[in-house]
């Protein structure tokens, strides 16, 4: 048998070189917990006990480099393959939404349908806009949690360790930047043991526009307080289209190009060509569609279900009004960057 890679491998080919998405996966899928997210803020990417199941006791695993988006090909198809594309909102009122809140709508509705019993997510302190990994398990839960900003460098998928191993839920869904999605379909199509579990256990995977996330503090501290006089809880909701929007509690909206939050930006996205989040089952964004509104693209038939039940519920409301070329000129510009 094929002498499976290890963390060791990963440190060198990952870790090391400045690729790291920070998506957490390989710190889930650790048999040994072995993997963790140092509290120092300088440090964004994993580090090692330095124990391995394989490397010290020599029981095969390599279940961390298995999962690591960063170690299988680049993708760069500007929004791949899709059944339909569409504009869709929540028809209740969702507080905290982003654009259209078809996201949450769609999630509230699938906990209520028992279509999912947990949700692997972001939220945030809404006072220093903080990002955490966050495992939801209720519809109320969900709507408390809207809106939470994506565009955060946060180990996502870390939370799944308790979800599978300690909560034993079973109908899973991910929600996060391509980044997530790769590790999460790289878990659903993998036959590795320690693997499996995981991979079984997500049912659903909503992918987020994204053409780059940002370290906290260099952004919020550095440029957004220091630079800009701007408090953290003064701002309501945080959008990137082109540029940094903030809007702020009097109303107002502060633009930051993005030229200016450069240093912010994530190493390991660099490394990054996929801007629509291709092997979703629901990609969704801000981008393609009138303000109030959320951009999808539905992917699956596994995502196609899950819109479809919300709109037979009047959870959701679609629009066939979208803007492709808008979608594929940010997507060209990931690539070529």
């Amino acid at each position: 048998m094929t002498k499976k890679k290890t963390y060791t491998a990963l440190q060198e080919e990952v870790w090391d070189t400045g690729i790291c998405s920070g998506c957490g996966a390989c710190v889930a899928v650790c048999p040994a917990d072995a993997l963790f997210f140092p509290d120092d803020p300088g440090i964004m990417r994993p580090v090692s006990s330095g124990y391995c199941k394989q490397e010290t006791d020599q029981v095969p695993c390599g279940a961390c480099y298995e999962v690591c988006p960063r170690t299988k090909p680049d993708l760069a198809n500007p929004l791949g393959s899709y059944k339909t594309i569409t504009g869709a909102r929540a028809v209740s009122e969702i507080s905290h939404k982003q654009s259209g809140g078809a996201v949450t709508a769609i999630l509230v509705n699938a906990f209520q349908s028992g279509l999912i019993d947990g949700v692997i997510t972001v939220t945030e302190d809404r006072w220093t806009h903080k990002p955490i990994s966050i495992l939801i398990t209720s519809s109320g839960e969900m709507l408390e949690h809207a809106g939470s900003r994506y565009n955060w460098s946060v180990p996502v998928l870390k939370a799944l360790k308790t979800a599978v191993i300690t909560k034993k839920l079973k109908r899973l869904a991910i929600v996060g930047t391509p980044c997530v999605v790769q590790a999460a379909r790289l878990m659903k199509e993998s036959s590795h043991d320690l693997v499996h579990p995981f991979g079984t256990a997500i049912r659903l995977i909503f992918g987020l526009f994204c053409t780059e996330s940002f370290n906290y503090y260099p952004l919020m501290e550095d440029i957004i307080r220091q630079k800009h006089s701007i408090p953290a809880y003064r701002i309501v909701k945080m959008d990137v289209k082109g540029k940094l929007e903030l809007t702020l509690d009097d109303g107002t909206v502060t633009t930051i190009p993005l030229k200016e939050i450069e240093s912010a930006i994530r190493k390991g996205c660099s490394s990054c060509n996929d801007f629509s989040a291709l092997q979703a089952d629901i990609s969704a964004g801000s981008v393609g569609t009138p303000e109030g509104w959320t951009t999808l693209l539905i992917r699956s038939d596994e995502g196609e279900r899950f819109v479809q039940n919300a709109v037979k519920s009047n959870a959701l409301e679609l629009s066939a009004e979208t803007d492709l070329q808008a979608m594929t000129n940010l997507a060209q510009k990931k690539i070529s960057k």
